[in-house]
């Protein structure tokens, strides 16, 4: 009796912790269980991940039903590739957000961390600006550069140039979550993504095949529901940005240029944000040396199985972002053996999740690829990516944990020189002599990219051992 009674309470607390990740609010971390403040934080993160995921996915359902389903595919993932920078810059902001408005939070000192995350909105609004523009102008140009055939481009240039032109809405997805979850509110960044993404699954399909007046809008009508998706999505978060409900507390004099605050932002920002383009660009590159290796119907392939290896690792990502939250929050509270068990706590429930996701991929690779499209060709290449890229799945998830480890402490600099020695002077060397020099085309690849992910982690361990990251002060 005393056993099946302690079951049922350690299922009722478990449950609880559920419903409190759910239900969201911001919690102190600096105290209590870390096992408990990492699921509390986890839960919110990998849905609000999946969500994330979910747009390309469902953009990749029903535009591989449409007529040559080729170009269509190859378009959405080849603009996906692209927006990856944008995603990048993002990411990046993002984390030097999270990293100081966690510090600051964990310091008791919430009017400094809403003023933090108020300047960082102004610099990421001040570049997208940019990288908008040359979107909107070059789309047909940035298409053919990325390896697409000259009928694909031409086809997906509106998709590419509606993407490019709102992906304001994407920078401030991230970033507003960014900003929430370095607060300890990670519900909030779910929800947000639960708003978009329900908006963009209801419009999707209209606005592709058409209905009543509303016509059939083809692949343009992919862009043009997720826009409205992602655009309501921030508004979600606007609003519980200035509703004066939470810590942070939004003021209009919080939007005034702090000369002294972006520099200290951009510090960290700027490595943050080039770690993550270094890792765009590779897989630019990569996109353009499976385009050019095999073809359409190769690019197409390996586009689908990107889709689906993003939908699976994102979740991963997210689960990893609770240690970037739990690690600035307890650095600034002079706690760092807390935030070092935080990090190792957090990086088992990750191998754990990689181990499930490892399996399922062998698995269902086949199935999961017949629900995207009904080429044979596309099908083979596609799951011939999946079964290759997921062998270094586990070693992803560690990766991700202490990216994010580092990140959270503001020490953006060494997961920036550990993904430029791993990209760019490993991964991208290696893929090409794969592909090209040996003749192995896409599958070449393929295996240069869990080969490369597997490098990166291991390097991530040493340095996280080495504790250099304690020592950064934001």
């Amino acid at each position: 009796m005393s056993q099946t009674g302690t079951t049922q309470e350690n299922l009722s607390s478990f449950f609880s912790i559920i419903k409190q990740s759910l239900q969201g609010g911001e919690i102190d971390y600096t105290v209590g269980s870390i096992r408990r403040s990492v699921i509390l934080l986890a839960i919110p993160m990998m849905l609000e991940m999946i969500l994330e995921s979910v747009f390309a996915l469902v953009d990749l359902y029903f535009v591989g039903h449409l007529h040559n389903s080729s170009y269509a595919i190859q378009a959405v993932g080849l603009t996906e590739s692209v927006l990856t920078v944008i995603y990048s810059l993002a990411i990046g902001i993002s984390m030097a957000a999270t990293a100081v408005v966690a510090r600051r939070v964990g310091e008791k000192d919430p009017v400094a961390a809403a003023k933090a995350g108020m300047q960082a909105i102004l610099i990421a609004s001040a570049i997208n600006a940019v990288l908008s523009l040359a979107g909107l102008i070059f789309a047909t140009e940035i298409l053919i550069l990325m390896g697409a055939s000259v009928g694909a481009a031409e086809a997906g240039t509106p998709f590419m140039q509606i993407m490019m032109g709102s992906s304001i809405f994407i920078m401030l997805l991230f970033l507003i979550n960014g900003i929430f979850r370095g607060a300890g509110n990670a519900a909030i960044a779910m929800k947000s993504l639960w708003v978009a993404n329900g908006i963009n699954i209801i419009l999707c399909p209209i606005f592709i095949n058409g209905l009543g007046p509303i016509p059939a809008f083809g692949l343009t009508g992919a862009a043009i529901a997720t826009t409205i998706g992602r655009g309501l999505g921030v508004a979600y978060q606007v609003y519980h940005l200035a509703n004066g409900q939470n810590t942070l507390k939004i003021k209009a004099s919080q939007f005034i240029p702090d000369w002294l605050q972006i520099k200290a932002l951009s510090q960290i920002a700027a490595p943050a944000v080039l770690q993550f383009v270094i890792a765009s660009c590779s897989w630019i590159f990569l996109a353009q040396l499976v385009a050019t290796t095999g073809g359409d119907h190769g690019s197409a392939g390996y586009q689908t199985a990107l889709r689906l290896l993003m939908f699976f690792m994102l979740p991963a990502w997210g689960l990893s972002n609770a240690a970037s939250t739990l690690v600035g929050q307890n650095l600034g509270a002079n706690q760092v053996q807390r935030a070092e068990q935080a990090v190792l706590t957090t990086a088992k429930y990750n191998v754990v999740f990689m181990v499930l996701i490892t399996i399922i991929s062998f698995a269902g690779a086949e199935i999961f690829v017949s629900f995207f499209t009904n080429d044979q060709q596309i099908q083979a290449v596609a799951v011939q990516a999946i079964q290759i890229m997921s062998v270094g799945y586990i070693f992803y998830g560690i990766g991700m944990v202490l990216i994010n480890a580092f990140n959270g402490a503001g020490d953006t600099w060494t997961p920036t020189w550990v993904n430029l020695c791993g990209f760019w002077l490993f991964q991208i060397p290696l893929a090409y002599v794969l592909s090209k020099g040996l003749d192995m085309g896409p599958m070449g690849v393929f295996i240069s990219i869990p080969v490369a992910e597997t490098s990166i982690s291991l390097a991530g361990i040493v340095l996280f051992r080495r504790g250099n990251w304690k020592k950064v002060k934001v």
